[in-house]
């Protein structure tokens, strides 16, 4: 069945930034009748997505973002990764003109249906990809789209009669919510990240809450009890708190006790029985665990989930062995903290890939998770600044090169058999290449290349 925006109280809406999202937006007021403006920067005249939309009936202005799109405007459905700071954005808000992102439309079409939503600094990914697995796995049918790479309203327009729709979420989709509301809400950890979009922690904090803020007291909240961050939020809460932990038993929650997952006081699997990488995982396992339950999975079906996945692309993939060297694919580690997490899953002697976008950051906090890294290939704006920190940690091997491509085989002469060749850039990839995707694609190109 197809899903209408209705009841929907804007007659004149203003699209900013195509991309994925900003097409699909486009294309879903176009089928509501809905007068509709899309602009965007970086697309050309002569581009089949602008061709298509202006013979449904858009005005497309591409090529430069004139103040005269937002005249008589209701609204604008802002593509997520504009910030704030954009001159169009900037007058809107002058002008009182309310400010969405996609996913607010998503919510309007789901509902009635629940919605799952999982947000946190890192592991979002790899929580929604296992929490959609251990309800397929269960014969729970959900759809699965947002920051993972497909459309929440394109998806929420398919649903069927009771289905969840199941949304990963960042703090750039969450800025622009107005009544979207999750049934179950996953907050998975929090640190400082994409300041340079936020402009301090606080207001990084409160996006990524704003996921909460329409819960009721029938809904839920399931939050990292380990999380200092996460949990002095708790007292603000409407929903019916449920806390996940590794560190202690959290009786009402999911925990670990005796080398074994637990969610309330049942046993679900054996740690040593978990496929999946990486002490950092069995948080998110855990965050998991309870979201599948509440929505009907099985333990049948999460024991099944458990025992044969192995990660998601670019998030410590395994990509293959040479010559007795492991090759893994973290090209998702985007900031230091998702990096830590890495270093920590390995106790073999390491090659570390690293280097990106440079924010400003600095890179010591990364010295005391070095301990098993025997060389370091870096790259990016920041190669110099991790170059600093490498010398700082005594590393034995530094090397410079120009890009991903070319690390592969350095990092390898720098190897012996049995270690890790580990890509966890540490940094955004947007001063190389489009996505981190890209980024990783490049790697595991290279990778293969290498065999």
């Amino acid at each position: 069945m197809s899903r209408t925006l209705t009841p929907f109280p804007y007659e004149k809406v203003l699209v900013l930034g195509l991309a994925k999202s900003g097409t699909a937006t486009a294309n879903l007021l176009l089928k509501n009748g809905i007068h509709t403006i899309v602009n965007d920067f970086k697309t050309e005249e002569t581009d089949p997505v602008v061709v298509e939309l202006r013979a449904k009936g858009a005005e497309v202005i591409v090529g430069s973002h004139p103040l005269s799109v937002l005249e008589n405007i209701d609204l604008i459905v802002k593509n997520p990764g504009i910030p704030y700071e954009n001159v169009l954005i900037k007058e809107a808000i002058k002008r009182d003109i309310p400010i969405i992102t996609e996913v607010e439309l998503a919510g309007r079409l789901a509902a009635p249906n629940p919605i799952i939503g999982v947000t946190g600094s890192n592991g979002k990914t790899t929580t929604t990809t296992l929490i959609d697995a251990m309800l397929t796995a269960s014969n729970k049918k959900v759809k699965l789209a947002g920051n993972i790479g497909f459309v929440a309203s394109e998806m929420a327009e398919t649903l069927d009669e009771e289905e969840p729709l199941l949304l990963e979420l960042s703090s750039f989709q969450l800025m622009g919510i107005d009544t979207f509301k999750p049934h179950i809400a996953v907050m998975l950890n929090l640190f400082e990240a994409h300041l340079d979009y936020h402009g301090d922690v606080l207001s990084y904090e409160r996006a990524k809450f704003n996921m909460v803020k329409n819960q009721t007291e029938n809904d839920y909240f399931i939050y990292n009890a380990d999380d200092a961050r996460v949990v002095s939020y708790i007292n603000n809460m409407k929903a019916i708190c449920i806390p996940f932990s590794v560190n202690k038993v959290v009786e009402n929650g999911a925990y670990v006790k005796d080398e074994a997952l637990y969610f309330k006081q049942e046993k679900i699997i054996d740690i040593e029985e978990i496929v999946l990488v990486g002490s950092h995982n069995i948080s998110n396992i855990l965050a998991a665990i309870v979201a599948s339950k509440l929505s009907g999975a099985t333990n049948e079906g999460i024991i099944q989930t458990l025992t044969t996945f192995s990660g998601v692309e670019h998030r410590l993939q395994f990509v293959g062995k040479i010559q007795d060297r492991l090759f893994y694919n973290d090209s998702k580690a985007t900031n230091k903290l998702a990096t830590e997490m890495a270093l920590q899953s390995f106790q073999r002697p390491t090659i570390l890939l690293a280097g990106g976008l440079d924010r400003g950051d600095d890179y010591d906090d990364l010295i005391p998770f070095l301990a098993n890294v025997k060389g370091v290939v870096l790259f990016g704006e920041t190669k110099l600044k991790l170059k600093e920190m490498a010398e700082k940690a005594n590393i034995e091997h530094i090397a410079i090169v120009e890009n991903v491509k070319e690390a592969v085989p350095v990092a390898f002469s720098m190897s012996n058999e049995k270690d890790v060749i580990l890509l966890s850039p540490a940094c955004a990839s947007w001063d190389q290449y489009k996505t981190f995707e890209e980024r990783g694609n490049m790697f595991v190109q290279a990778v293969h290349t290498l065999a």
